[in-house]
């Protein structure tokens, strides 16, 4: 099955007021471990202020759920994450990303979310005036340089209790949150 996309456009922007924002809709096969699996991917994009917001779901309803990967080499970075708004990351000793109302699901693979906590270290590094801050932020980055390479090994943990987040592989452990 083809991905099918709707978009609406002229929508009035929760930010702005402004009716330029473009709402979409794709609803994808996802491969499973076992079969394929459709997900629904929303993004609302505002052309005047750039407010950006998206969410993943799962088209049947699913349990909290938990789920735990070790990551262990270089090849470990191509595993398909799908984090959905409601969905919080724990990368134990580095980072936790948290949910909320502000927060974006999105589907990336270990290599990408490890990415996005890189900028978001960088960002906070070149925010801080403490120089112990910088240190330590600059000791995170080199410990994610290392597990990128498949030189170190690090937990990742997404925990989410509408179920609409998961890790795509047989390595990952899949709890009740």
């Amino acid at each position: 099955m083809e991905d099918q996309i709707e978009t609406v456009e002229g929508e009035e922007c929760p930010i702005c007021h402004e009716k330029t924002c473009t709402l979409t809709q794709m609803r994808r096969m996802i491969p499973w471990i076992d079969k394929d699996i459709p997900i629904f991917v929303f993004s609302m994009t505002c052309s005047s202020c750039k407010y950006h917001k998206s969410d993943v779901e799962f088209e049947q309803e699913g349990e909290p759920v938990k789920y735990t990967l070790d990551v262990e080499s270089e090849e470990d970075m191509k595993i398909r994450i799908i984090k959905s708004g409601e969905g919080t990351v724990k990368i134990p000793h580095i980072m936790t990303i948290e949910s909320g109302p502000t927060s974006n699901g999105y589907i990336t693979n270990v290599e990408g979310l490890l990415k996005r906590v890189e900028q978001a270290i960088k960002q906070a590094m070149e925010a801080s005036e403490e120089e112990e801050d910088k240190k330590k932020m600059k000791n995170m980055l080199k410990k994610l340089t290392k597990i990128m390479w498949g030189q170190e090994k690090q937990r990742i943990i997404i925990e989410d209790p509408t179920g609409n987040s998961a890790i795509i592989s047989p390595k990952a452990v899949k709890s009740k949150l």
